[in-house]
Protein backbone atom coordinates (compact mmCIF):
# COMPACT_ATOMS: atom_id res chain seq x y z
CA UNK A 1 0.00 0.00 0.00
CA UNK A 2 1.01 3.58 -0.94
CA UNK A 3 -1.37 5.68 0.45
CA UNK A 4 -0.38 9.67 1.98
CA UNK A 5 -1.07 11.93 4.94
CA UNK A 6 -2.92 13.86 2.68
CA UNK A 7 -5.32 10.56 1.26
CA UNK A 8 -6.02 9.66 5.34
CA UNK A 9 -6.81 13.52 5.68
CA UNK A 10 -9.37 13.47 3.22
CA UNK A 11 -11.06 10.04 4.40
CA UNK A 12 -11.24 10.87 7.58
CA UNK A 13 -12.99 14.12 6.71
CA UNK A 14 -15.39 12.45 4.38
CA UNK A 15 -16.40 10.07 6.96
CA UNK A 16 -17.08 12.43 9.70
CA UNK A 17 -18.92 14.60 7.25
CA UNK A 18 -20.56 11.64 5.50
CA UNK A 19 -20.34 13.97 2.35
CA UNK A 20 -17.87 14.96 -0.37
CA UNK A 21 -19.19 18.18 -0.70
CA UNK A 22 -19.39 19.13 2.82
CA UNK A 23 -15.75 17.47 3.32
CA UNK A 24 -14.77 19.82 0.64
CA UNK A 25 -15.95 23.08 1.95
CA UNK A 26 -14.21 21.99 4.95
CA UNK A 27 -10.76 21.03 3.90
CA UNK A 28 -11.10 24.10 1.01
CA UNK A 29 -10.45 21.63 -1.72
CA UNK A 30 -12.67 21.91 -4.33
CA UNK A 31 -15.26 18.40 -5.24
CA UNK A 32 -13.33 16.66 -7.98
CA UNK A 33 -10.24 17.03 -5.71
CA UNK A 34 -11.67 15.24 -2.88
CA UNK A 35 -13.61 13.03 -4.86
CA UNK A 36 -10.29 11.53 -7.23
CA UNK A 37 -8.44 11.88 -3.83
CA UNK A 38 -10.92 9.01 -2.32
CA UNK A 39 -10.72 6.77 -5.40
CA UNK A 40 -6.94 6.80 -4.87
CA UNK A 41 -7.45 5.94 -1.57
CA UNK A 42 -10.19 3.12 -2.36
CA UNK A 43 -7.88 1.34 -5.18
CA UNK A 44 -5.76 0.37 -2.41
CA UNK A 45 -8.52 -1.80 -0.83
CA UNK A 46 -10.03 -4.31 -2.45
CA UNK A 47 -12.87 -3.82 0.25
CA UNK A 48 -15.68 -0.80 -0.53
CA UNK A 49 -14.68 1.71 2.28
CA UNK A 50 -17.91 3.48 0.95
CA UNK A 51 -21.46 2.89 -0.66
CA UNK A 52 -23.59 5.42 -2.08
CA UNK A 53 -27.58 4.50 -1.73
CA UNK A 54 -29.82 6.56 -3.14
CA UNK A 55 -27.11 9.32 -3.91
CA UNK A 56 -26.25 9.70 -0.31
CA UNK A 57 -23.04 8.76 0.68
CA UNK A 58 -22.58 5.85 3.45
CA UNK A 59 -19.57 4.30 4.78
CA UNK A 60 -18.72 0.57 5.24
CA UNK A 61 -17.91 -1.04 8.29
CA UNK A 62 -14.77 -1.82 6.91
CA UNK A 63 -14.55 2.33 6.18
CA UNK A 64 -15.13 3.45 9.72
CA UNK A 65 -12.53 0.91 10.77
CA UNK A 66 -10.14 2.45 8.53
CA UNK A 67 -11.33 5.71 9.41
CA UNK A 68 -10.32 4.72 13.35
CA UNK A 69 -6.85 4.20 12.28
CA UNK A 70 -6.12 7.00 9.86
CA UNK A 71 -7.42 8.93 12.70
CA UNK A 72 -5.02 7.40 15.16
CA UNK A 73 -2.14 7.73 11.92
CA UNK A 74 -2.87 11.58 11.80
CA UNK A 75 -3.17 12.37 15.47
CA UNK A 76 0.56 10.75 15.94
CA UNK A 77 1.65 13.30 13.12
CA UNK A 78 0.41 15.66 14.74
CA UNK A 79 1.72 14.63 17.20
CA UNK A 80 5.18 14.93 16.35
CA UNK A 81 5.22 18.29 14.57
CA UNK A 82 4.26 19.86 18.18
CA UNK A 83 7.17 18.38 20.23
CA UNK A 84 9.15 19.59 17.07
CA UNK A 85 7.88 22.70 17.09
CA UNK A 86 8.27 22.64 21.25
CA UNK A 87 11.81 21.63 20.95
CA UNK A 88 12.30 25.11 18.85
CA UNK A 89 10.95 26.97 21.91
CA UNK A 90 7.57 27.49 20.06
CA UNK A 91 3.61 27.85 21.41
CA UNK A 92 2.15 24.33 19.67
CA UNK A 93 -0.42 22.59 20.17
CA UNK A 94 -4.18 22.14 19.13
CA UNK A 95 -7.32 24.96 19.39
CA UNK A 96 -10.46 23.96 19.71
CA UNK A 97 -13.88 26.54 19.84
CA UNK A 98 -16.89 26.08 18.66
CA UNK A 99 -19.11 29.02 17.09
CA UNK A 100 -22.40 30.17 16.87
CA UNK A 101 -23.02 30.88 13.27
CA UNK A 102 -23.41 34.18 12.97
CA UNK A 103 -20.33 34.34 15.30
CA UNK A 104 -18.09 33.70 12.18
CA UNK A 105 -18.08 36.89 10.98
CA UNK A 106 -16.75 38.14 14.41
CA UNK A 107 -14.45 35.11 15.71
CA UNK A 108 -11.55 35.28 12.78
CA UNK A 109 -10.70 38.74 13.48
CA UNK A 110 -9.69 37.69 17.39
CA UNK A 111 -7.51 34.94 15.64
CA UNK A 112 -5.58 36.11 12.84
CA UNK A 113 -2.39 38.05 14.38
CA UNK A 114 -2.70 35.30 17.42
CA UNK A 115 -2.23 32.47 14.43
CA UNK A 116 0.55 34.24 12.80
CA UNK A 117 2.77 34.98 15.88
CA UNK A 118 2.30 31.05 17.03
CA UNK A 119 2.24 28.82 13.87
CA UNK A 120 2.73 25.43 15.74
CA UNK A 121 -0.73 26.54 16.22
CA UNK A 122 -3.20 24.16 14.73
CA UNK A 123 -6.69 25.86 14.81
CA UNK A 124 -10.06 23.56 14.87
CA UNK A 125 -12.96 25.90 14.34
CA UNK A 126 -16.61 24.36 14.32
CA UNK A 127 -19.62 27.15 13.41
CA UNK A 128 -22.88 25.61 14.27
CA UNK A 129 -26.27 26.85 16.10
CA UNK A 130 -26.17 27.31 19.69
CA UNK A 131 -27.35 23.99 21.21
CA UNK A 132 -24.68 22.24 19.64
CA UNK A 133 -21.93 24.52 20.48
CA UNK A 134 -23.25 24.39 24.14
CA UNK A 135 -23.16 20.84 23.86
CA UNK A 136 -19.37 20.59 22.70
CA UNK A 137 -18.55 22.81 25.34
CA UNK A 138 -20.79 21.03 28.19
CA UNK A 139 -18.67 17.76 27.04
CA UNK A 140 -15.16 19.32 27.02
CA UNK A 141 -14.84 19.25 23.36
CA UNK A 142 -13.79 22.68 22.98
CA UNK A 143 -11.44 25.22 25.08
CA UNK A 144 -13.80 28.21 23.97
CA UNK A 145 -17.13 28.89 22.41
CA UNK A 146 -18.63 32.26 20.85
CA UNK A 147 -22.45 32.99 22.04
CA UNK A 148 -23.93 36.08 21.91
CA UNK A 149 -26.64 34.50 24.40
CA UNK A 150 -25.54 32.80 27.72
CA UNK A 151 -26.50 29.75 28.85
CA UNK A 152 -29.09 29.68 31.52
CA UNK A 153 -28.19 26.17 32.37
CA UNK A 154 -24.37 25.42 32.67
CA UNK A 155 -21.92 26.49 35.04
CA UNK A 156 -19.49 29.00 32.96
CA UNK A 157 -16.79 31.94 33.24
CA UNK A 158 -16.70 34.36 30.42
CA UNK A 159 -14.85 37.48 28.76
CA UNK A 160 -16.83 39.76 27.05
CA UNK A 161 -15.21 40.95 23.37
CA UNK A 162 -18.18 43.61 21.70
CA UNK A 163 -21.85 44.29 21.16
CA UNK A 164 -24.53 42.35 19.45
CA UNK A 165 -26.90 44.69 17.90
CA UNK A 166 -30.00 43.27 16.16
CA UNK A 167 -31.94 45.64 13.82
CA UNK A 168 -35.34 44.55 11.66
CA UNK A 169 -34.64 44.85 8.44
CA UNK A 170 -36.32 44.09 4.93
CA UNK A 171 -35.19 44.47 1.17
CA UNK A 172 -35.67 47.48 -0.91
CA UNK A 173 -38.68 46.82 -2.81
CA UNK A 174 -40.64 48.72 -0.06
CA UNK A 175 -39.89 52.70 1.01
CA UNK A 176 -40.55 53.52 4.43
CA UNK A 177 -40.58 57.38 5.27
CA UNK A 178 -41.09 57.09 8.74
CA UNK A 179 -37.94 57.50 11.22
CA UNK A 180 -39.37 55.42 14.28
CA UNK A 181 -41.94 53.30 13.31
CA UNK A 182 -44.30 52.07 16.85
CA UNK A 183 -42.92 48.43 17.74
CA UNK A 184 -46.49 47.07 16.49
CA UNK A 185 -45.54 47.43 12.56
CA UNK A 186 -44.07 44.18 13.03
CA UNK A 187 -47.93 42.79 13.52
CA UNK A 188 -48.15 43.59 10.07
CA UNK A 189 -44.99 41.96 8.44
CA UNK A 190 -44.54 38.78 7.01
CA UNK A 191 -41.58 37.68 9.38
CA UNK A 192 -38.59 34.74 8.89
CA UNK A 193 -37.32 33.17 11.77
CA UNK A 194 -34.15 31.32 12.45
CA UNK A 195 -34.52 27.84 14.03
CA UNK A 196 -35.24 26.47 17.43
CA UNK A 197 -31.91 26.65 19.12
CA UNK A 198 -30.69 29.81 17.58
CA UNK A 199 -29.26 32.21 19.81
CA UNK A 200 -30.42 34.88 17.39
CA UNK A 201 -34.06 33.89 17.20
CA UNK A 202 -34.14 33.26 20.84
CA UNK A 203 -33.19 36.96 21.05
CA UNK A 204 -36.05 37.97 19.03
CA UNK A 205 -38.75 35.64 20.64
CA UNK A 206 -38.03 37.47 23.61
CA UNK A 207 -38.70 40.79 22.00
CA UNK A 208 -41.70 39.96 20.69
CA UNK A 209 -42.85 38.26 23.95
CA UNK A 210 -41.90 41.31 25.97
CA UNK A 211 -43.90 43.37 23.60
CA UNK A 212 -47.14 41.49 23.82
CA UNK A 213 -46.60 41.52 19.46
CA UNK A 214 -48.62 38.98 17.34
CA UNK A 215 -45.96 37.90 14.65
CA UNK A 216 -47.26 36.72 11.34
CA UNK A 217 -44.34 33.61 11.12
CA UNK A 218 -43.72 33.28 7.66
CA UNK A 219 -41.10 30.38 7.56
CA UNK A 220 -38.14 29.19 9.48
CA UNK A 221 -34.69 28.61 7.83
CA UNK A 222 -31.66 26.99 9.53
CA UNK A 223 -28.70 29.69 8.77
CA UNK A 224 -27.96 33.10 9.14
CA UNK A 225 -27.20 33.53 5.39
CA UNK A 226 -30.21 31.47 4.38
CA UNK A 227 -32.27 34.38 6.17
CA UNK A 228 -30.62 36.97 4.54
CA UNK A 229 -30.96 35.54 1.53
CA UNK A 230 -34.53 35.31 2.16
CA UNK A 231 -34.77 38.79 2.89
CA UNK A 232 -33.03 40.15 0.21
CA UNK A 233 -35.31 37.96 -2.36
CA UNK A 234 -38.26 39.75 -0.92
CA UNK A 235 -40.10 36.50 0.81
CA UNK A 236 -40.48 38.65 4.20
CA UNK A 237 -38.65 40.50 7.19
CA UNK A 238 -36.41 39.34 9.92
CA UNK A 239 -34.45 40.66 13.15
CA UNK A 240 -31.26 39.81 12.27
CA UNK A 241 -27.62 40.65 13.46
CA UNK A 242 -25.50 43.75 12.16
CA UNK A 243 -22.31 41.96 12.22
CA UNK A 244 -23.56 39.85 9.13
CA UNK A 245 -24.96 42.69 6.82
CA UNK A 246 -22.08 44.77 6.10
CA UNK A 247 -22.25 44.09 2.32
CA UNK A 248 -25.41 43.91 1.88
CA UNK A 249 -26.23 47.21 4.09
CA UNK A 250 -23.43 49.23 1.87
CA UNK A 251 -24.77 47.20 -1.74
CA UNK A 252 -28.07 48.44 -0.69
CA UNK A 253 -29.76 44.76 -0.91
CA UNK A 254 -31.12 45.48 2.57
CA UNK A 255 -32.44 48.43 4.91
CA UNK A 256 -32.70 48.57 8.57
CA UNK A 257 -36.21 49.91 9.54
CA UNK A 258 -36.26 52.10 12.14
CA UNK A 259 -38.38 51.09 15.01
CA UNK A 260 -38.66 52.23 18.62
CA UNK A 261 -36.77 49.75 20.67
CA UNK A 262 -34.10 48.89 18.20
CA UNK A 263 -31.32 48.32 17.95
CA UNK A 264 -31.97 45.18 20.67
CA UNK A 265 -28.85 45.00 22.07
CA UNK A 266 -27.10 41.83 23.73
CA UNK A 267 -23.20 40.98 24.03
CA UNK A 268 -20.59 38.46 22.74
CA UNK A 269 -18.90 36.45 24.86
CA UNK A 270 -16.15 33.97 24.65
CA UNK A 271 -17.16 31.56 27.36
CA UNK A 272 -15.40 28.46 28.71
CA UNK A 273 -17.16 25.46 31.50
CA UNK A 274 -15.77 26.70 34.64
CA UNK A 275 -13.22 25.37 36.14
CA UNK A 276 -11.73 24.49 33.41
CA UNK A 277 -7.96 23.47 33.10
CA UNK A 278 -6.58 25.90 30.12
CA UNK A 279 -4.04 24.01 27.79
CA UNK A 280 -0.65 26.22 27.19
CA UNK A 281 -2.61 27.45 23.61
CA UNK A 282 -5.90 28.18 25.29
CA UNK A 283 -4.41 30.42 28.13
CA UNK A 284 -2.19 32.21 25.77
CA UNK A 285 -5.37 32.97 23.33
CA UNK A 286 -7.14 34.46 26.96
CA UNK A 287 -4.31 36.39 28.12
CA UNK A 288 -3.89 37.81 23.62
CA UNK A 289 -7.72 38.72 24.02
CA UNK A 290 -7.51 40.41 26.93
CA UNK A 291 -4.70 41.93 26.03
CA UNK A 292 -5.45 43.09 22.24
CA UNK A 293 -9.65 43.17 22.15
CA UNK A 294 -9.99 47.13 21.81
CA UNK A 295 -7.18 47.59 19.46
CA UNK A 296 -9.22 44.67 17.16
CA UNK A 297 -12.76 46.23 17.80
CA UNK A 298 -11.52 49.73 16.49
CA UNK A 299 -9.48 48.73 14.36
CA UNK A 300 -11.97 45.96 12.26
CA UNK A 301 -15.54 46.75 13.75
CA UNK A 302 -14.97 50.86 13.43
CA UNK A 303 -18.30 50.58 11.10
CA UNK A 304 -20.46 48.89 13.73
CA UNK A 305 -20.36 52.17 15.30
CA UNK A 306 -22.19 53.99 12.28
CA UNK A 307 -25.52 51.95 13.45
Amino acid sequence: MNYTLHQLQVFLKVTQTQSITKASEELHLTQPAVSIQLRNFQDQFDIPLTEVVGRKLFITDFGKEIAIAAERILNEVNAINFKTLAYKGQLTGRLKLSVVSTGKYIIPYFLTDFLKQHKGIELILDVTNKAKVLESLENNEVDFSLVSVLPDNLQIEKEELMLNKLFLVGNKQEVYLNNNYEKDILGNLPMIYREQGSGTRRIMEKFIEENHLPIQKKMELTSNEAVKQAVVAGLGYSIMPLIGLKNELLNNDLQIIPVKGFPIISTWHLIWVKGKNFSPVAQALLNYIRQEKDRIIAEKFRWFEQY
